[in-house]
């Protein structure tokens, strides 16, 4: 039995797509495996028989000789990151001459790549929402740009990077994870700008909920009240600003939306267990 860890990923070819109804994209079988991050929605994806909606930021994984189909309006068309890969076999990948055999034809590949045993592969989902991940959404992006731009030790820089992406992948779809759209809608929100000082209330609203319930299903959907959840994004922002610029920390007080210091640097060492000043200049305790 393989773990996900003993895998050596070989990344055949990456590039953008655009999906427009066309007649390629109807039931089809791959000989590789693949990946397929879309960028905006709506859509359809049908694998082994079910369908599945796409959304913004849609993360569609085919294993080899599975059928599926992606149901695209022309009217609509949707982009998409397409990364087709062997996950068990460097070297001697298929990925690198990956071929399809479309509907009604017998799905028979003369090659498919390697697929062994893998209990923790067989637990990642077909279809995953990438929304309340970017980073994961970034680096997934990131992979692709490296993909298209290195000129030397391509598959040696990016096949690294997509081991360590897989694995993230694992433990963000294994973790807690929110599903109610609009607590989702709003986790964007906030991690995009943890640094505005928006009240519950201003957060319920933008849910269309009451705060009550609000609270409740915040709570449910995370594990955390509200303002924990924010005031983590918060300390994690200011350890950047503090390791990344060479703001004052008064500086870096006052654009996190503090009145003054002395409440930041109070939060910031129950949160971290040192001060700013410490947590800048001591490497050992940042570790």
């Amino acid at each position: 039995m393989r773990k996900l860890s003993d895998m050596t990923p070989f990344v055949g070819d990456i590039m953008t797509y655009l999906y427009d109804g066309s007649t390629n994209e109807h039931l089809r079988v791959g000989s590789v495996y693949a990946f397929h991050l879309f960028t905006d929605g709506p859509g359809r994806m049908e694998i082994d028989g079910q369908f599945f909606p796409i959304d913004r930021r849609t993360l569609i994984f085919l294993r080899p000789g599975q059928p599926h189909a992606f149901h695209i309006s022309p009217s609509h068309p949707l982009a998409s990151y397409n990364l087709y890969c062997d996950l068990w076999e460097c070297h001697s990948p298929a990925s690198l001459n990956r071929s399809f055999i479309y509907a009604p034809a017998p799905f028979e590949l003369d090659r498919i790549a390697a697929a062994p045993l893998c209990t923790e592969l067989d637990r990642l989902p077909s279809v995953f929402s990438l929304r309340a991940h970017p980073q994961l959404f970034d680096t997934f992006v990131m992979i692709a740009k490296a993909f298209s731009d290195a000129h030397f030790y391509r598959h040696e820089a990016v096949n690294s990077f997509f081991y360590a992406w897989i694995l993230s992948w694992y433990n963000a779809v294994h973790s807690q994870q929110p599903s109610d759209y609009r607590i989702v809608r709003l986790l964007e929100h906030l991690n995009a700008h943890p640094e505005r000082g928006e009240s519950i209330d201003c957060w319920a609203e933008m849910c269309g909920l009451k705060r009550t319930y609000f609270h409740e299903l915040f709570l449910r959907e995370t594990g955390l009240t509200p303002k924990a959840y924010h005031h983590g994004l918060v300390m994690k922002r200011a350890a950047n600003l503090l390791l990344e610029s060479d703001l004052s920390i008064t500086s870096i007080a006052e654009k996190l939306g503090y009145p003054s210091i002395h409440p930041f640097s109070r939060h910031f060492s129950a949160y971290f267990g040192m001060t700013p000043s410490q947590y800048r200049v001591n490497p050992q305790g940042r570790a």
